[in-house]
């Protein structure tokens, strides 16, 4: 008899210990299951960020190639590549650095759900793999000139559609939240690239006018 009681509490015993087990592994994946989440939010940033410095370098690249200007300066010329560029055609710009980004890959931010990767810059390439707007304007000389970015943007609320968009001075630019929970990534144009909140967005557009001469100049954003 005491054999069977003892054999019977030792079965107690290991079902306790079992949902003892269960509780620690559940307030543990409670506990680490946010934490782990939000490391991951921020690896993603940080590689949206990597991705606009490659980016920055591919400009430079093409500059150093090209009379020490950007491609929007030398491709832009003609008028029909202008035309094609700004109705939704963004990517026939990226197209043109192809030999120096080496990859679409870099073009598409891995938070932008609602564009996929590229596999190369020539078949199925199209402004569906970009998650980057462009400057028009854009050059190495005024360094501190936006030269990309993150395109989850909305201007006085209203999220921007594909085409040119105009930086009007009382217009509000600020980042939607589906990407990078309110922040956003800009690329400058000499080559560094930071990420920002919409407010350091606001910022980085005032700042312009402290070292460059477009006052009475409407700075251009081609959103793919």
């Amino acid at each position: 008899m005491n054999t069977h009681r003892t054999r019977r509490r030792a079965s107690g015993f290991n079902q306790i210990e079992l949902l003892v087990v269960i509780g620690v592994v559940v307030l543990l994946a409670a506990l680490l299951l946010p934490a782990l989440a939000a490391a991951k939010r921020k690896s993603s940033r940080l590689g949206c960020v990597s991705s606009l410095k490659q980016v920055g370098i591919a400009f430079r690249l093409w500059e150093g190639d090209n009379g020490d200007k950007y491609p929007m300066q030398v491709v832009l010329t003609n008028s029909e590549t202008m035309k094609l560029v700004t109705n939704g055609n963004a990517y026939l710009l990226w197209q043109t650095m192809s030999n120096e980004l080496s990859t679409p890959k870099i073009l598409h931010c891995p938070n932008d759900k609602q564009r996929t990767n590229a596999m190369s810059f020539s078949q199925g390439f199209s402004d569906a793999n970009i998650s980057y707007f462009f400057s028009l304007d854009a050059v190495e000389t005024y360094p501190q000139m936006i030269l990309d970015g993150d395109d989850n943007l909305a201007v006085d609320g209203v999220r921007v559609k594909p085409g040119i968009l105009n930086l009007w001075p009382n217009s509000t630019v600020t980042w939607t939240k589906e990407r990078h929970r309110g922040a956003g990534n800009i690329g400058m144009a000499d080559g560094s690239a930071q990420q920002v909140t919409s407010r350091g967005l606001k910022s980085a557009i005032d700042n312009v006018t402290l070292d460059v001469p477009t006052n009475a100049v409407t700075p251009r954003w081609v959103i793919p």
